[in-house]
């Protein structure tokens, strides 16, 4: 999964085409807990454009965005928020292909 490297960057991605946004920090145990199945979610719903965001570095960002929970999930296509799976609730990996399910 490629990260965000700037704010102008994450406007460009919404807008291209479909892209999911997953706002992450480095100190949060719900975000370690789904690293390691990840490339799987990434690998099944392969029409979309994985991007992750570290919460710590787009706070502003995320606060526009009402991200306040970690880890989440919006999903745009074209500039079009298709879907949002927001909560600071512990997500597993059937919870967030169920989004992705959902999302289409």
């Amino acid at each position: 999964m490629e990260k965000l490297q700037n704010a102008e960057q994450f406007y460009a991605l919404r807008d291209a085409g479909k892209t999911a946004f997953v706002f992450t920090t480095t100190w949060c145990p719900d975000c370690h807990f789904i690293k390691p199945f990840m490339p799987e979610v990434e690998a099944k719903f392969g029409d979309y454009r994985f991007v992750e965001v570290d919460r710590d570095d787009f706070i502003d960002l995320c606060r526009s965005l009402d991200v306040l929970g970690i880890p989440s999930f919006i999903v745009y296509d074209k500039g079009q928020e298709i879907g949002r799976f927001v909560s600071k609730d512990h997500k597993t990996q059937e919870e967030i292909e169920a989004f992705f399910e959902g999302a289409k």
